[in-house]
């Protein structure tokens, strides 16, 4: 049997999707795979209701614990991508794996995703699947499809959507991020109302502190409770999220190279980076926090594009877990003004010693201050030879006065 999988959600994308892999590619049995990797109970149930209606046979997988080992890896490398946490980014290749594994669980020929042509999705999904040999389908890229053209055709099969499939906005959600984008939001003059937030509220007076622990760069604890990492992930949004902290408004440069207005809730996200980033300034040394900010770069625009089991990342993370190996300690944390700060950190491999770098100790260690003068005296000295250098020549260069012929005038040294 020709049959092909299909990533479902249940929305207008994936619904029309159904029909037209049967019609326009030939395909006589669709299933549909939902991957969970932490979006809410009524995204499952949409899912559930639209493939009953549709006579769809439906799988659904769930990769939480998967996503959320890799979003804690993604935290030893201080992930993010223009200033906010990856979260689409991070999912996608764990959601493409699984339906992956379905479609040859299930004998498929082909795999499809209901992307459009102009997202990184597409990209992302596709990076996985085209290792198999199985044929990857995109009908609404392929096929040029519009919204409009979506909703008349599933109005004339009497599919079961609703008005383009959930509402105003397009939300994606999982463990590690909520991302709302479409509509209003398209204007990037718009100033959005507190209706897009589901994950935080505004920002109020009220504060709160907390310990996080973490071993070898991974969290393990909050306020002494050891969590694993889904638990420690929905309790860390559900608190921060209280306090206002981990929005961000962004105006995202794509990997096709459209510029787009994001806006992304991501409380726990926000955490436990920052957490993790003042811990790491406790016990590594500067030449290992600098190297590292171009690692985590690097390892970051990976995740971005959905290729974090390309043999660059794993290089990467080679070293990343050398430097971790000592990123063990506790961080004390306040959300206040919509913010998770690092307030305190500790740890008995911190590269500190309180007593050398208190102004009330005399020396440091054997060292005795006046040993600095001698550094002091050579700091900036090829500075102040090159401006010495520049200032003599700027004093011997006086204008001179040239005739129209390129010879001196006749008043040249004339007093």
């Amino acid at each position: 049997m020709n049959r092909v999988a299909l990533a479902f959600s249940g929305g207008l994308d994936t619904t029309v999707c159904v029909p037209l892999l049967e019609e326009e590619y030939g395909y006589d049995d669709v299933i549909g795979v939902t991957v969970d990797v932490g979006q809410p109970e009524s995204e499952f149930e949409e899912a559930a209701e639209t493939a009953e209606a549709l006579d769809l046979e439906h799988y659904v997988v769930d990769a939480r614990d998967e996503f959320a080992d890799l979003c804690f890896d993604s935290v030893r490398a201080n992930a993010t991508y223009q200033g906010y946490p990856l979260g689409t980014a991070l999912a996608r290749p764990v959601i493409a794996s699984k339906i992956l594994e379905v479609a040859e669980e299930h004998d498929c020929t082909g795999i499809a995703h209901g992307c459009t042509g102009k997202g990184n999705d597409q990209l992302r999904f596709e990076a996985i699947w085209r290792d198999s040999d199985l044929e990857v389908i995109a009908p609404i890229r392929e096929l040029g499809l519009t919204r409009e053209w979506e909703n008349e055709y599933a109005e004339k099969k009497e599919l079961p959507v609703e008005g383009g499939g959930g509402g105003k906005w397009s939300v994606d959600t999982n463990l590690w991020s909520r991302s709302v984008e479409g509509s209003e939001l398209e204007d990037p003059s718009y100033v959005p109302g507190e209706e897009i937030y589901e994950w935080t509220t505004a920002p109020a007076g009220e504060t709160e502190t907390i310990e996080i622990e973490f071993e070898e760069g991974y969290p393990v604890a909050v306020d002494g409770e050891a969590m694993a990492p889904v638990e420690l992930i929905e309790y860390l949004n559900e608190l921060a999220g209280a306090y206002g902290v981990g929005r961000t408004d962004s105006m995202e440069d794509r990997m096709l190279g459209l510029k787009v207005r994001e806006n992304y809730e991501h409380p726990a996200a926000t955490t436990l980076l920052n957490a993790h980033e003042a811990l790491e300034g406790l016990v590594l040394t500067q030449e290992e926090r600098e190297f590292k900010q171009g690692i985590d770069a690097k390892w970051s625009k990976k995740g971005y594009e959905g290729l974090v089991d390309a043999p660059l990342v794993g290089a990467l993370e080679a070293f990343i877990d050398e430097t971790q190996s000592r990123v063990t300690g506790t961080v004390t944390v306040r959300f206040e003004g919509g913010q998770a700060r690092a307030v305190g950190r500790d740890s008995e491999y911190a590269a500190y010693s309180a007593e050398h770098a208190s102004f009330n100790t005399e020396a440091v260690g054997k060292i005795a201050q006046e040993d600095a003068t001698g550094v002091a005296k050579y700091h900036g000295f090829q500075r102040r030879l090159a401006n010495e250098s520049i200032a003599a020549l700027e004093d011997d260069d006086e204008p001179v006065s040239l005739a129209t012929d390129g010879g001196e005038s006749e008043t040249d040294g004339a007093e």
